[in-house]
């Protein structure tokens, strides 16, 4: 693959930008490949790990071949999910070349914190919020009916409130481009504080799934923490 650097005089054709770009999403296509069937592999372990969080449930396969397909889907979302940082490394590489230092030195980094803050609020979600759902609903009416799940519906429910979690914290990332561009400074942002709490609120709402006040208010927690993080930072950046 032909290396590029920052400001290189070297001007590259149309038919070589695509040809290096075709070359990147190829290796993220094999590293996606490999972490999916090696999923596969192992399915029977992670699948033990996602049931974790819900302790005395018992899960049932309603449907023929049920947790064979979720198999499947468990697989190919752990594929995309771990093969990301690859990508987004990929991109990077990329687009550098095509950046001045100064550009470089702000979207870098900008795009590394993404990774690790979406990585972040799946661990989130997985530690705090899952449990504390399901806590909800297993005590709830847990003196009149018993728990008996779906495993694919359980799945699917986790990975509804692992995503928009995941998705939540790139709040930081949305306050610190709009600083450093210039278009919301942080002394604005503070100032608004008490409507970030109601909207924090709001939010949490509607990406929670589950509809439990205790996800809700853990999630407009973490909304919160995240804002005003930002908002610090953005000081210590003096924007």
């Amino acid at each position: 693959m032909k290396k590029k650097y920052i400001n290189n005089n070297d001007q590259m054709s149309l038919i070589e930008h695509l040809q290096e770009l075709r070359e990147r999403l190829f290796i993220v296509f094999i590293i996606f490949c490999i972490i999916t069937l090696l999923s596969l592999v192992d399915i029977k372990n992670i699948a033990c790990i996602l049931e974790k969080p819900a302790i005395h449930v018992k899960f049932l396969q309603l449907a023929p071949g049920e947790y064979f397909f979720v198999s499947i889907k468990i697989a190919i979302y752990l594929g995309v999910i771990c093969s990301s940082p690859f990508g987004i490394y990929q991109i990077i590489m990329f687009i550098l070349p095509g950046l001045t230092k100064k550009e470089a030195s702000y979207i870098i980094p900008i795009l590394i914190a993404s990774i690790i803050l979406f990585f972040f609020g799946l661990i989130f979600a997985y530690k705090i919020l899952i449990p504390a759902a399901l806590n909800f609903f297993l005590n709830y009416g847990s003196d009149i009916i018993e728990p008996l799940w779906s495993f694919e519906e359980y799945f699917n429910f986790i990975l509804i409130l692992s995503f928009t979690t995941g998705i939540t914290f790139q709040i930081p990332i949305l306050q610190i481009l709009l600083g450093l561009l210039k278009i919301i400074s942080s002394d604005i942002m503070l100032k608004h504080w008490k409507y970030i709490i109601l909207g924090s609120t709001i939010i949490s709402a509607i990406l929670t799934p589950s509809t439990d006040p205790i996800t809700q208010i853990f999630m407009s927690f973490a909304i919160l923490s995240l804002y005003f993080s930002s908002i610090c930072i953005l000081k210590i950046l003096k924007k």
